[in-house]
């Protein structure tokens, strides 16, 4: 049986390279974000290898996460719910890196709306086809942020430790329904992750990677792969992935 798959955050770093991915092993694609004008381009390359729809929504906002999900062509739902095996929650943001007092509210704003909500957003309009259908999977991106706080940066550390505690509290309520879930924390990768952080500094997000190889994005896209292949009696619960220079969310050694 094909696998279709849910992907947020597709347009770039490691949304696009599961895609890849997962175009590789066959599976189908429902391709989501924010920019429309990389979907068509991604979609133009995925095309040959497998049928691929696309969403144009932002996490963030509930209804056009509801009203996206819900105008899926019918080749692309089951009896009413989105036919979605696995669910790739990618989608999310780091804004600003200051003290907790200098924080800027609008940051704090889009971190939990993008990373806590959206993701339940998302979750809410896909899960109740998986418990129907009797399976499925979820795969959360969550961070080393989210098992270990650092200074300046007491929100978007937050907002990931809530994911990690999702993660759990999805895998407590829906094992019984023949649903995986799988958390993966990536620690530092190289995709546009600091040039947002840092709003458009592309010196300064560049400073974050130097004297050492970052992980990239095809690696963490290679370990989701991992975990949806996984035999149906095992479940990946909770991955960290460390570049080889990385001890610890803000320890490394540069050359």
């Amino acid at each position: 049986m094909t696998r279709t798959a849910l992907i947020t955050g597709a347009t770039s770093g490691i949304g696009r390279a599961t895609a890849e991915a997962f175009a590789a092993l066959g599976y189908r694609l429902i391709l989501c974000g924010r920019r429309t004008d990389r979907l068509t381009e991604l979609t133009d390359q995925l095309a040959s290898q497998t049928p691929v729809t696309t969403l144009t929504f932002d996490v963030r906002d509930r209804q056009a996460v509801e009203n996206a999900i819900a105008s899926l062509p019918a080749d692309w739902q089951q009896d009413g719910f989105p036919l979605v095996d696995i669910l790739v929650n990618n989608a999310g943001n780091a804004h600003g890196l200051s003290a907790i007092q200098d924080g800027d509210v609008a940051d704090w704003d889009q971190m939990i709306d993008g990373n806590v909500q959206g993701l339940l957003y998302v979750s809410k309009a896909v899960i109740p086809g998986m418990v129907a259908r009797g399976r499925g999977h979820i795969v959360n991106i969550s961070s080393i942020a989210g098992k270990q706080t650092y200074a300046n940066g007491a929100v978007y550390c937050a907002s990931k430790a809530a994911v990690e505690a999702l993660s759990t509290g999805m895998r407590l309520d829906l094992t019984q329904h023949g649903i995986k879930v799988t958390n993966i924390a990536p620690g530092a990768v190289e995709t546009e992750f600091s040039v947002v952080r840092f709003k458009g500094d592309a010196e300064r997000a560049a400073k974050v990677y130097e004297g050492f190889d970052p992980l990239t994005a095809n690696d963490i896209a290679d370990t989701i792969v991992y975990a949806v292949t996984a035999p149906a009696h095992v479940t990946i619960a909770d991955l960290t992935i460390l570049a080889s220079a990385q001890a610890a969310a803000t320890t490394l050694y540069r050359k």
